[in-house]
Parts: C-alpha cells; sequence; structure tokens
C-alpha cells in the first residue's frame, strides 16, 4: 500500500531554476541517498551521493556552473516523484536529466535515481 504525500514542487521549481542548491537540498532527508548514471558513470559503477552533507556539495558545485536549468514534467504520484531537468551551459552544451525519487511522509526525498545525457 502507498501513502499520498505532499511534496514541494514550486520549491524544487525554483531550486533547479534559480540555481539555489540550499532550497533544492532542503528537499532531501538527512539520511538521502542521490545515485546518478551517465557517459562516465555506468549503471554498473553509478556516482552515489549519501547524506546531506555529500549531496549538498553536490548540488552546490552544479548550481555554481555557468548554465540555465529548467525543470519540465514534473509528477508527484503516491510516495513517488518523477521530473526531467533541460540545462544549458553557456557554450551551447546541452543536458538533459531524468530522474526519479521515493518521499517520505516529511515530503523529503530519501532516495534518487538520475540518468543523464549530454550533447557531443
Amino acid at each position: 500500500m502507498t501513502t499520498q504525500v505532499k511534496f514541494d514542487l514550486d520549491k524544487l521549481r525554483r531550486g533547479i531554476e534559480d540555481r539555489d542548491a540550499g532550497a533544492m537540498l532542503s528537499l532531501y532527508a538527512d539520511s538521502a541517498e542521490v545515485i546518478e548514471v551517465d557517459k562516465v558513470n555506468p549503471p554498473n559503477a553509478p556516482r552515489v551521493f549519501r547524506g546531506k552533507e555529500a549531496i549538498g556539495e553536490h548540488l552546490r558545485d552544479v548550481c555554481a556552473r555557468d548554465m540555465t536549468h529548467h525543470l519540465e514534467r514534473p509528477v508527484v504520484a503516491d510516495d513517488r516523484l518523477a521530473f526531467t531537468e533541460a540545462c544549458r551551459y553557456a557554450d551551447g552544451t546541452e543536458v538533459l536529466c531524468m530522474a526519479t525519487a521515493d518521499i517520505d511522509a516529511d515530503g523529503q526525498i530519501t532516495r534518487q535515481v538520475a540518468v543523464t545525457a549530454w550533447s557531443e
């Protein structure tokens, strides 16, 4: 049985689009885990961030880059979140990230899995 939880999509959108690492980090549980798969980090060796400190460091790094971010097609259903994040570096390089996440009863992300592709 799943439980419908309340998740702050507006805060997620503001955090992503305003490159506000603090706002995004506030959406994660203290013991959250973020798993990222991309060209350099394949499924058998993904990049993993455990805990708010590691996740925060990663988010601050991404938010400091000269690029735009747009939240697209977010969906919250029961205790799950899914969204696409479209990014563009100043040099025109495009990045697309598709993510799913588990959300706890407090509306915080406990586990996120993201797959990212970059234009060449």
